[in-house]
């Protein structure tokens, strides 16, 4: 089982916002998951520090055990760190 730490899919129409999870690869981008890490507002200012939120230690675990983070969710750990 290939496990991603991914974003999925919340908000209104135009109005998106994303919660950051691990989820199993072949599972539908807003279906099942695993476990909530954060989440991510795209439409709040860049130095809003509530922009991304991460559960930092639980991502760190994940990631040792070998989930692999998509482009995007990448990105975002790497800003927030």
């Amino acid at each position: 089982m290939a496990v991603k730490i991914r974003l999925t899919r919340l908000g209104a129409k135009k109005k998106p916002c994303y919660r950051i999870v691990v989820a199993n690869s072949t599972a539908p981008r807003d279906g099942k998951f695993i476990e909530i890490l954060g989440t991510y507002d795209p439409m709040l200012e860049k130095t809003n520090p509530s922009r991304v939120r991460l559960k930092q230690d639980r991502i760190d675990y994940w990631l040792s055990v070998g989930a692999q983070p998509t482009d995007r969710v990448a990105k975002l750990i790497k800003k927030s760190a």
